[in-house]
């Protein structure tokens, strides 16, 4: 039992080595290629777990071998246009000028039910207000929708203001975050001031959030 308990330790290790140098991303993101390594190595990592008899080797191997291949093949697809074409395919467009092409839906095999639902995902229900839509290379829909169905912005209702980055975690879980903190040029001492005002200290908060012009946020731990 202990020999498989730390095969499975070993192996979990170096699945989270493999996926983290493939880079971040979610299932929905993945190109085929991506997927089709995923599986593979899952499928592999289990082998050496459940088989003790066989070499770990026989596990490490192959999982860093692929891993290493689609590191490459990412490289191949940034510097050629034709591999990367070949490997994930092309986004297909399903909706042009409000009009649905029929002949593409079936050459990708996306039928009415895989547009509906993912229309309902981006909040939208009816075909009638899409302009433009474009299945991605992961099989994600992106949808452009009609000038009179758009959110209004800014621009639209012609309001002045300024752009500034979203508010950043500098405190989380009773811990500081340095990262966030070096990039807003926080200090422990402005933020210890804040916590004094607060009546709290630095374990006791939850979250803690704050913005380039200082404007914070807190909740403390209950």
């Amino acid at each position: 039992m202990s020999v498989v308990f730390i095969r499975a330790i070993i192996l979990y290790t170096l699945l989270i080595f493999s996926v983290r140098l493939m880079g971040k991303r979610q299932i929905g993101e993945l190109q085929p290629s991506e997927l089709a390594v995923t599986i593979l190595i899952s499928n592999i990592a289990t082998l050496p777990v459940e088989d003790t008899g066989m070499p770990l080797l026989t596990g490490i191997v192959p999982i860093i071998t692929l891993a290493g291949l689609d590191v490459i093949m990412s490289w191949l697809e940034i510097k050629s246009r034709v591999i990367r074409r070949l490997s994930c395919g092309i986004p297909i467009i399903i909706i042009k000028d409000g009009k649905l092409d029929q002949k593409q839906m079936k050459a990708i095999r996306f039928t009415v039910d895989d547009l509906i639902a993912a229309l309902r995902g981006q909040g939208i229900f009816d075909i009638s207000e899409v302009q433009f839509a474009v299945v991605e290379t992961t099989g994600s829909l992106s949808v452009y929708q009609k000038y009179q169905y758009r959110n209004t912005t800014n621009e639209d209702m012609s309001l002045k203001g300024k752009s500034k980055n979203p508010p950043e975690v500098v405190i989380s879980d009773g811990e500081f975050v340095r990262g966030a903190m070096k990039r807003l040029e926080l200090t422990e001492e402005w933020t210890e001031n804040i916590l004094k005002k607060e009546k709290t200290a630095v374990k006791d908060v939850f979250l803690m959030t704050v913005d380039n012009d200082r404007n914070y946020s807190l909740i403390e731990k209950e």
